[in-house]
């Protein structure tokens, strides 16, 4: 699963998921281009690690407006992506009856019109040269829900629906769509959890462990690289086996 001569754009790639799929990419010989709301404390250590391959933008895809005009800017500079994976989310997390207009549009705006919007202007050059790979970075909370996070699951879901779509309307054209939806992932939120509610959800988890980003890293490189060509238009639960 190599991916010499490949240009990726990899969005929340400061920390967590994003950032291991990055560093993922560049270790399987890609070229990428992250975005993220801030400069990583490192962000030299890896472009020097990189040796070049690694180049960095800060932006706020909760701006439209902003996101689109960004997509078209580094397409001009990079000269086109082989490979989008849409990364990028937050939470504004509360019970549905106490949750504002305000917090369930943020959530999509980021989680999924960002996404959309990155699709459609990535895709329509990948669409000219007949060849790509999206990645839409779903969750079980999109298959199953989960409560309090309305506008993130439906965010989740919503970048399912949109996965299949466009991986229907882009096939003829030799570009693969696909959504990976991790479970229980360590992050810098999963390590706040009171040990007891930690414990509570691992005891789900039929592998008995929490995710890793690197474990959701290898899915992606796995959905980029030629290994899985005659794949497009599919969800990929790397969850543990929390829901069989």
């Amino acid at each position: 699963m190599e991916l010499h001569n490949k240009k990726a754009l990899v969005t929340g790639a400061s920390r967590g998921i994003g950032r291991a799929v990055a560093e993922r990419f560049i270790a399987a010989g890609a070229e990428v281009w992250g975005i993220g709301t801030r400069e990583p404390d490192d962000l030299g250590e890896r472009i020097e690690k990189a040796a070049g391959r690694f180049h960095w933008t800060v932006s706020d895809l909760g701006n439209l407006e902003e996101a689109e005009k960004l997509a078209e800017t580094l397409i001009a500079e990079s000269g086109g992506f082989d490979i989008l994976v849409n990364n990028a989310g937050i939470t504004r997390d509360n019970l549905s009856f106490r949750m504002s207009l305000e917090d369930f549009r943020k959530v999509l705006d980021v989680n999924l019109t960002a996404a959309f919007l990155l699709a459609r202007t990535v895709g329509r050059d990948m669409i000219r040269k007949r060849s790509g790979s999206i990645i839409n970075m779903s969750s079980v909370v999109g298959i199953h829900g989960n409560g309090g996070q309305a506008n993130y699951a439906a965010s989740k879901a919503g970048l399912i629906g949109l996965t299949k779509s466009l991986a229907r309307e882009t096939a003829s054209r030799g570009v693969r769509v696909n959504a990976i939806a991790p479970g229980f992932i360590d992050s810098d939120m999963t390590a706040a959890m009171p040990q007891e509610a930690r414990e509570k959800m691992l005891d789900h988890i039929p592998l008995k462990r929490a995710g890793k980003p690197e474990d959701i890293a290898e899915a992606a490189l796995f959905l980029a690289s030629p290994s899985s060509s005659y794949i497009t238009g599919q969800v990929i639960a790397v969850d543990g086996g929390m829901f069989i």
